[in-house]
């Protein structure tokens, strides 16, 4: 097996705020944008397409970073639980710019700080698999303290859009990618460290042209 990669803190630190940076850069560059054309009176003709763009721009920054401070930041304070509810807050405002729609069938539950972390980080790569647009199913079921996160996707048929694997992310969540990990392939290798920080096995995969990807609890995944 290969080994695992274990990134000193600032590493994984930077490579995150890259990870950040790097999806708000273009929405707030178009805000910027827009605000140059309203400034602008010899502009003013496109007034109504600026503003327009500066309201989508700002409703995708918003959605970022509300992910963001869930899904990596210290939204918490250490050792506290999260509320689904505020998971499905996020994942909701999240979808609202994604193509794919959202079918979230979670009950209302506390889970630990760091499976919630998991539960988005899960979620962004299940919207991956369908980038044109498509449905993304979350479940969690199980007991307290042994929930099992399902997710499953498939793209939309009339698109005729193939569902798939996201590149790199079996061997980025396994911890041992090829090549290393630097900030393009971070938040999968991130995802990956919380699941064996809160010892969950995870399995991902296309069947029957639907992406299927799971996290088990270590001792549920070992009696199957």
């Amino acid at each position: 097996m290969p080994e695992i990669i274990e990134l000193q803190a600032t590493d994984l630190a930077a490579m995150l705020c890259s990870r950040v940076c790097h999806d708000l850069i273009n929405p707030v560059g178009a805000i910027g944008n827009g605000l140059e054309v309203l400034g602008d009176p010899t502009q003013a003709a496109m007034s109504d397409g600026a503003q327009e763009l500066i309201a989508n721009s700002a409703k995708q920054a918003r959605a970022k970073l509300e992910f963001a401070r869930l899904a990596y930041g210290a939204s918490s304070t250490a050792g506290t639980d999260i509320d689904t509810r505020e998971c499905e807050r996020v994942a909701r405002i999240l979808f609202d710019i994604e193509k794919a729609d959202l079918d979230w069938q979670v009950p209302l539950i506390l889970l630990p700080k760091h499976k919630a972390k998991l539960l988005m980080n899960m979620l962004l790569i299940a919207a991956t698999s369908v980038p044109r647009g498509g449905l993304v199913t979350v479940k969690v079921e199980g007991a307290a303290g042994a929930e099992v996160f399902t997710f499953t996707s498939k793209s939309d048929p009339e698109k005729r859009q193939k569902t798939l694997m996201p590149s790199g992310a079996e061997g980025l969540l396994s911890g041992a990618p090829e090549g290393g990990v630097d900030a393009r392939g971070i938040q999968p290798f991130y995802t990956g460290i919380l699941a064996r920080m809160t010892k969950m096995d995870i399995k991902i995969g296309i069947e029957n042209e639907q992406f299927l990807f799971t996290a088990t609890p270590q001792a549920e995944a070992a009696a199957a």
